[in-house]
């Protein structure tokens, strides 16, 4: 078993998903987004699994909801924390 390839946390999935939506891509650097993604990351507790049909089968709608609600605000958190600590240029 190879444990990178087998075992994932979701909140990756879902704070991927948010900034997608969000579409910080546009207006934000690919290394300002890698920053962001592991501050929000940070913020949450991690959540195992192995395939992502096992969350939708086994995850109750609220529990979801109350998921996606922490990454909201895990991102508006390092969002606020990134815009206000800027990179300086090497």
């Amino acid at each position: 078993m190879k444990l990178d390839d087998d075992i994932h946390n979701y909140y990756e999935h879902l704070v991927l998903e948010k900034l997608i939506t969000l579409e910080l891509g546009k207006t934000k650097s690919d290394d300002y987004l890698a920053d962001l993604s592991c501050l929000v990351l940070n913020q949450l507790p991690p959540r195992y699994i192995r395939h992502e049909v096992d969350m939708a089968f086994y995850l109750p709608g609220s529990e979801r909801q109350q998921m996606e609600m922490n990454v909201i605000q895990a991102i508006r958190s390092a969002v606020d924390y990134l815009d206000a600590h800027p990179k300086k240029a090497m």
